[in-house]
């Protein structure tokens, strides 16, 4: 294996900085493990229930044959990265050309030279890390990556997931910003739906957001056309769209709702 290189992140899940972290774990942990000759790191966060599928995990490696390694485990579904994320334990070998558990993972790491392996898994807060540790010759690994490695993984780990949470808050923040800046014009468009229809806030506000939904536009948008307009233009589409919004599920769409002006 050529000699080592700068980590890299690759598909990624999270912000810049989770590439970041986990290039910067993969350089320590082979660092730390004298007896390795290089490392990997991925990160996989806990499935959303509002998502269909998880996303591809991040990884980063100190050379490009491991990156490799790290490929060929996600997209056959086997190897020790995939052991250790399933039992939540230190999965490896000793020497891969004596250990046929993992065929597609062991032919790809001794096309590469690699004899030995060594994966720790850590989770905090909604996020998994793995950290591999490789050799070109057969040995314990997995005992010698519990040492410093498994100090340095415990520690990234709780770093990436606190970042992860303080950027989420932040993003959350911005969130709750916008829609109280948003509030005041949302909710003079509520009042002039209520005088030209003759509802009540809650159906007001409904309507606009039915509204919103159909035509594919933001509700402060549609708000803001309602608002500059004051309604004059609209009373008809109005009209129309809550007689149609009335009709409840199964009713079939209607025109007026395309033809707002921007």
């Amino acid at each position: 294996m050529p000699g080592r290189t700068h980590s890299r992140p690759t598909c990624q899940i999270d912000a810049p900085t989770l590439g970041r972290g986990l290039a910067e774990l993969a350089e320590q942990a082979a660092a730390g493990t004298p007896d390795s000759c290089g490392a990997t790191a991925t990160a996989v966060l806990a499935q959303d229930p509002l998502r269909e599928a998880a996303e591809d995990p991040t990884t980063a490696a100190t050379h490009p044959d491991l990156s490799a390694l790290v490929s060929v485990q996600l997209n056959s579904g086997e190897g020790p990265i995939l052991a250790a994320l399933e039992t939540g334990r230190p999965a490896g070998a000793d020497d891969l050309l004596h250990d046929d558990r993992w065929p597609c993972y062991r032919a790809r790491a001794l096309d590469a030279g690699v004899r030995s392996t060594a994966t720790l898994p850590f989770a905090c807060d909604g996020l998994t890390v793995t950290v591999s540790v490789y050799g070109l010759r057969p040995g314990p690994l997995k005992k010698a990556a519990q040492g410093v490695t498994g100090l340095l993984g415990d520690l990234a780990t709780e770093s990436m997931a606190r970042d992860r949470l303080y950027r989420a808050a932040l993003a959350q923040v911005g969130q709750l910003d916008e829609a109280l800046r948003s509030r005041p014009v949302v909710d003079q468009a509520c009042g002039i739906v209520m005088y030209v229809l003759g509802c009540d806030p809650d159906q007001a506000f409904d309507l606009l957001r039915r509204l919103s939904q159909r035509s594919n536009r933001k509700l402060t948008e549609l708000a803001e056309t309602v608002v500059r307009t004051r309604g004059r233009g609209l009373e008809k589409n109005l009209i129309a769209f809550g007689r149609s919004a009335a009709r409840g599920p199964g009713r079939p769409a209607s025109a007026p709702d395309r033809d707002l002006p921007e």
